[in-house]
């Protein structure tokens, strides 16, 4: 019997693909695809708020939102040995904020680091999270170079708590908030089957889920109530105030593009601007959600593909 062929791991000087901290690793990882994989090494669902946020004097690399509850998530970067510097600048963003999970994501820690998370973790209120990440790049027979996340510190019995948290959250659901996570499980499951080229959600009791359009300050959003399915492009008015505006000038072209018209909502007196499409369908009943899973995944698809290139040339500011 012949030996199979297995190629070499190969693990490769992260400065060779990312120059500087803070204009090449910062946006690639803030990308959705990227922050994915960091949500799937810390268990925690995570949609990127912002890049440069500011907290007091510092300005942490990304600020995160966690899907599950609502709180803060705060990403530290360091694409180099862990340093007094940064470790105090996640102190001081714990000190300012009342709940938030801190993750600090490094070439490597030092054992005095990574004891002073751990340390830290045993002494902080429960409302209070931080993690260390070891973050690799490795390539196999001169592939192309695949990122790794080793979670190297996290809050202790950290897997425990979010099945804890996770089942007390569920025991105390309405029987419609309840449905909401069986809808979320049941369109994840839609989106594996048909192979389409979103990442299936997390069921939660959330009434949306956010994508990426490739830009920071604008977004693509599933939503649904108990009549409608709404699909829409979200755009931040407090980053972007001239964006909604420049995209409502192309109108026509948009639609054209799309196939189908949309609602335009400028609504200047709210962070958030949105372009949709809703369709009314009872979404109480699982009979409709084959047919209402279809018709979300379409225009999902459809509107990511318009969007995202006009989206990539919108002027700063």
């Amino acid at each position: 019997m012949n030996s199979p062929k297995l190629g070499r791991l190969t693990k490769l000087d992260l400065r060779e693909y990312w120059e500087r901290e803070d204009t090449h690793f910062t946006p690639w990882l803030a990308e959705e695809e990227n922050i994915s994989l960091l949500s799937d090494a810390i268990e925690i669902e995570l949609e990127v708020q912002d890049q440069e946020a500011r907290v007091g004097p510092f300005r942490a690399d990304i600020l995160c939102r966690n899907t599950s509850d609502d709180t803060l998530v705060l990403i530290e970067n360091q694409l180099e040995r862990t340093d007094h510097t940064h470790l105090g600048q996640l102190l001081t963003y714990a000190s300012g904020l009342d709940a938030v999970t801190l993750v600090w994501v490094v070439q490597a820690f030092t054992e005095e680091h990574r004891a002073a998370l751990d340390w830290l973790n045993r002494i902080t209120d429960e409302k209070f999270h931080f993690f260390g990440l070891e973050i690799e790049l490795w390539s196999i027979g001169g592939s192309d170079a695949a990122p790794k996340f080793n979670v190297v510190a996290k809050p202790n019995d950290w897997s425990k708590t979010v099945k804890e948290a996770a089942d007390t959250v569920r025991s105390k659901m309405t029987p419609w908030q309840q449905t909401v996570v069986k809808i979320w499980g049941a369109f994840g499951g839609y989106i594996e089957e048909n192979k389409i080229d979103f990442k299936s959600p997390k069921p939660s009791a959330s009434l949306w889920m956010g994508y990426g359009v490739g830009r920071t300050g604008a977004g693509l959003i599933v939503s649904f109530t108990k009549i409608e399915a709404i699909v829409h492009v979200q755009i931040d008015n407090s980053l972007h105030p001239d964006w909604f505006s420049s995209l409502e000038a192309n109108q026509s072209e948009i639609e054209n593009s799309l196939g189908f018209q949309l609602e335009w909502e400028k609504r200047e007196d709210k962070k958030y601007a949105y372009v949709l499409i809703k369709r009314s369908t009872d979404m109480t009943d699982p009979e409709n959600w084959p047919d209402a899973f279809a018709w979300m995944a379409s225009k999902m698809d459809a509107m990511r593909s318009v969007f995202r290139p006009i989206v990539g040339e919108l002027p700063e500011g």
